[in-house]
């Protein structure tokens, strides 16, 4: 498990959500002569490649017909990478009030689907209606650019050529199948489809029919394939059901914080014995979990079970699959958390990070390197420098720790 600090670097294409993404979208600007002449002819050289895998050219020229060169999907690819929120901002948007009664009054209306999905698959609604609201605000931003016009920006643009090129075979193979449209074939700029944000090769292996029609619909105003579709996927890949993502946990004053790691696994007894508890209600015993603290000592701390992992099968950013914990949770009526994220604190930016893994470094702590990214190596040399200094060794970059470094360089 990559641990993530209470600052995280969005890195993935699937990190921030389309709901999350819906804001402050900025004017895009018009398509210019050269890049609809780089997409015709990157189309060209793909469609001579694709008729040799097999594809029809009548297939080929229908999915592309009017196709072109995406400025928005342009303007997202160059501009998702390197900015950084803290965790509390991400988690007050992702699990929202609005969010929380949406989901819960959308779970009644779904009541009677929900439960053939739980009785087929083995995933709890909560979870399902979680993930949908996570991934497109319960079906209200679902993406509407065209899925061949996406994944073909990005191959025209070269960094993820050959996994853009996957993907588009992929969609002809939904095609041949017969499951939509190519004038309905819509979804996210990056390609990911319909209510719960299924790339093409994810929909092939794990897509669902439930209702019967003979096609997995994952795109129309109807959500109970692209839900039955998602319990599918988590349950391919070892949901455990009955068992919780996280949780809250409160830990006794002096806890030794070098157990917080967010990776070790312990049964229950090991945690009670050592007087952990469980914020609302009590600890799940059938399954081990580890303790992982997003912003250190000073903000909440997560019990993470196996589930966890799951989740960051669907997505693989650490603070997606707890807010996804945490929505579940609260659609099946759990409360807000009781601790206090530090919200007063300033959130190090990530020069700030390198300076800090450097000044460690210069003291003799190894730290990795200074990249400016925390993982397990610098996260380790600071909980060494703070257990030295006798602060809370809880291994969390912060202003004060910073500054302490500063102060021993004298």
């Amino acid at each position: 498990m990559r641990l993530i600090t209470a600052v995280f670097v969005v890195l993935t294409l699937w990190t921030v959500t389309p709901a999350m993404a819906q804001s402050n979208t900025p004017e895009f600007p018009p398509v210019t002569a050269q890049q609809q002449q780089s997409f015709a002819a990157w189309r060209d050289g793909f469609r001579t490649r694709a008729l040799a895998n097999g594809v029809p050219a009548q297939s080929f020229d229908a999915a592309f017909r009017g196709a072109t060169y995406n400025t928005e999907v342009n303007y997202r690819d160059s501009n998702q990478a390197e900015f950084t929120r803290a965790i509390w901002d991400y988690l007050d948007r992702a699990v929202s009030d609005a969010r929380v009664s949406n989901g819960r009054r959308l779970a009644r209306r779904n009541a009677r689907t929900l439960r053939i999905v739980e009785n087929r698959f083995g995933v709890e609604a909560h979870v399902v209606m979680s993930i949908w609201g996570m991934e497109s605000n319960y079906g209200a931003v679902r993406g509407d650019i065209r899925v061949v016009e996406a994944l073909g920006t990005l191959a025209t643009n070269g960094r993820r050529r050959t996994w853009a090129e996957r993907e588009l075979m992929n969609v002809f193979s939904i095609l041949a199948n017969g499951d939509v449209a190519p004038r309905n074939l819509t979804g996210s700029w990056a390609g990911a489809m319909g209510h719960t944000q299924f790339m093409p090769s994810s929909y092939l292996a794990y897509a669902r029919d439930l209702h019967g029609d003979g096609h997995r619909d994952v795109w129309s105003n109807n959500p109970e394939d692209a839900l039955a579709s998602t319990a599918h996927y988590l349950a391919a890949h070892g949901w455990q059901n009955g068992a919780p993502i996280a949780h809250e946990v409160l830990l006794p004053r002096g806890f030794d914080f070098a157990l917080v790691d967010g990776e070790t696994r312990h049964n229950a007894d090991f945690w009670t014995s050592r007087s952990v508890t469980r914020a609302q209600g009590v600890l799940y015993t059938a399954a081990p979990f580890a303790l992982w603290a997003p912003a250190g000592g000073s903000g909440p701390v997560f019990a993470v079970y196996p589930n966890f992992r799951v989740i960051r099968r669907y997505n693989n950013a650490a603070s997606y699959a707890l807010a996804v914990g945490l929505l579940a949770d609260r659609i099946a009526g759990a409360g807000p958390l009781q601790a206090a994220w530090p919200r007063d604190e300033r959130a190090l930016a990530q020069d700030e990070i390198a300076e800090i893994q450097l000044r460690l470094e210069g003291l003799g702590y190894a730290a990795g390197g200074a990249d400016g990214r925390i993982g397990t190596i610098t996260r380790l040399a600071i909980c060494a420098y703070q257990q030295a200094k006798g602060m809370l060794n809880d291994g969390e970059p912060s202003v004060a720790l910073l500054e302490a470094l500063r102060q021993d360089a004298g």
